[in-house]
């Protein structure tokens, strides 16, 4: 069955939305139609966290809480959610925890910026009161959680002192006290049907099945297809794209599945970046951080594994990293499934091997053996929430004293994500403690790659860079300490990846 509308809860009751453009995004229909002028527009390309809300949500039993960017995010993806926006935090005039902290430790000065802040700490707070784990509360967490927020005035000392004295010891507020009544009416609108708003030639579109989705798509092969739109909600505000077929995928039932064995790691493609962070993270502190790095918290809430991949951008984070893991990648058009190789996905700027109507199903990952090492390096202009001008991924297998054998993959360096095979060859079969070999290897980044001058980045600059991170991930596998090659060095051999970020597996 299919329904002509949206349904979602707002402020204690049902609403349902039947009259929108495909196009709409939440942040218009909050301050347009809804006239709730406390979510506010400023970047409007999801970096600067101003129009941040809050859709909760029935996860594994519980209601979480998500921090999302309205700007980019379109109504029709909110389907099925709570909407929490600043104006529901206060309760009878008493201020949210949060909101009181700020506002006593003189955290906001225009205040334009301030709405999204305390979205972003109020979902903190729901995962701090989850998992109760100090480093939740730390300064160091709290400066992540934030990355997504710009402050334009006050500057972030007072507004972390805030953070930290409204975590240090939370209390149930009133939503936590009502989660009960509230888990209650978010399973309620899971009527597992097919959402289908508009006409023939303009819709919104949110297949409740796989099934539905490949028969959608066949019939439909010109439409946009949507996981997070975290890229695509840029065409709209930026570009000012029409996109009047839209087929959301958030969705589907089993296309966010996770398989995690010994020897491989599946990921559907509609698994949220944030759900995900755990599970690539434990493959190598590297990925760890990378993940930590990725976009921001409402960019990790929003975004997918496979929506990073089918936008085919050459700058994505994951791809560089999975093509050196020799990752596999599978689509489905209609009752067909295929599957490739992720380096074989992407055959120039702009164009995947993926045909009108196809879409990506699933990542298949293979572990790193007990012979791998893994180093990963991401190179941007600021530490966080930043694109990269250059990513390299390294999977080196070692046999003694030796490279048995290597998987080289950059971004930035191309029109795609692309193996580094003259670096690979050089290195195969080389002594590793060889500082020659890191040399000889580097050298060979001009035969594999001509990249291009941007914003972002000269080619020359781009060239050097790609050769020095060669250098650094051999010189680390040599046993040069981090210390010597990173800004933030990789956790110890101790400490398992996330535990650093216990509070990611709660997003």
């Amino acid at each position: 069955m299919s329904r002509d509308s949206i349904q979602f809860i707002r402020q204690g009751r049902v609403r349902r939305v039947r009259d929108f453009a495909p196009r709409t995004t939440l942040l218009d229909w909050l301050r347009l139609e809804e006239r709730s002028t406390g979510t506010k527009e400023a970047c409007a390309e999801g970096d600067c966290g101003a129009c941040t809300v809050v859709l909760a949500r029935r996860r594994g039993g519980r209601v979480t809480y998500e921090p999302v960017n309205s700007c980019i995010a379109f109504l029709g993806q909110i389907d099925g959610a709570e909407l929490i926006t600043i104006e529901d935090l206060s309760r009878d005039g008493v201020l949210h925890p949060v909101q009181a902290a700020l506002a006593s430790g003189h955290g906001s000065q225009c205040g334009f910026c301030t709405p999204g802040i305390v979205m972003s700490l109020f979902a903190h707070y729901h995962r701090v009161s989850e998992v109760m784990n100090p480093v939740a509360v730390s300064r160091e967490k709290i400066a992540d959680v934030l990355a997504g927020n710009l402050c334009r005035c006050t500057g972030y000392r007072p507004i972390v002192d805030a953070a930290v004295a409204s975590l240090a010891a939370p209390v149930a507020d009133g939503f936590s006290q009502t989660d009960p009544e509230r888990l209650a009416r978010l399973r309620d609108l899971e009527d597992g049907e097919d959402v289908f708003v508009g006409d023939e030639t303009s819709f919104f579109a949110a297949p409740a099945d796989e099934e539905s989705l490949a028969a959608l798509l066949e019939k439909h092969p010109d439409a946009t297809i949507v996981a997070g739109a975290t890229d695509v909600g840029l065409w709209v505000t930026k570009k000012l794209a029409a996109l009047p077929k839209i087929v959301h995928v958030g969705r589907v039932a089993g296309l966010d599945a996770v398989a995690d064995t010994a020897e491989t790691l599946t990921l559907g493609a509609a698994l949220p970046l944030g759900r995900a962070t755990p599970l690539l993270g434990r493959l190598d502190p590297d990925v760890d951080e990378l993940m930590r790095r990725f976009g921001s918290t409402q960019v990790r809430t929003s975004g997918t594994v496979g929506g990073n991949i089918a936008n085919g951008s050459p700058i994505g984070d994951l791809a560089p990293v999975l093509i050196s893991l020799g990752a596999t990648v599978e689509l489905r058009k209609g009752d067909r499934v295929r599957t490739l190789p992720l380096e074989r996905f992407f055959l120039a700027y702009g164009k995947q091997d993926r045909e009108p109507g196809e879409f990506v199903r699933r990542l298949v990952v293979p572990k790193p053996s007990a012979e791998t090492r893994l180093r990963v390096f991401k190179i941007t202009k600021r530490m966080d929430e930043d694109i990269s001008a250059v990513m390299g991924a390294f999977a080196v297998t070692l046999r003694h004293d030796r490279i048995a054998s290597a998987r080289v993959a950059f971004g930035g360096m191309a029109g795609v994500p692309k193996r580094a095979v003259a670096v690979e060859a050089a290195l195969t079969g080389a002594r590793l403690a060889d500082p020659a070999t890191w040399r000889a290897a580097a050298q060979k980044i001009g035969e594999d790659f001509s990249p291009l001058t941007d914003q972002r980045g000269t080619a020359a600059y781009r060239l050097q860079v790609a050769k020095t991170i060669v250098v650094k991930a051999l010189a680390e596998l040599a046993g040069v300490p981090g210390t010597a090659t990173r800004v933030r060095p990789r956790a110890s051999a101790g400490e398992r990846p996330n535990d650093r970020e216990a509070a990611h597996v709660a997003s």
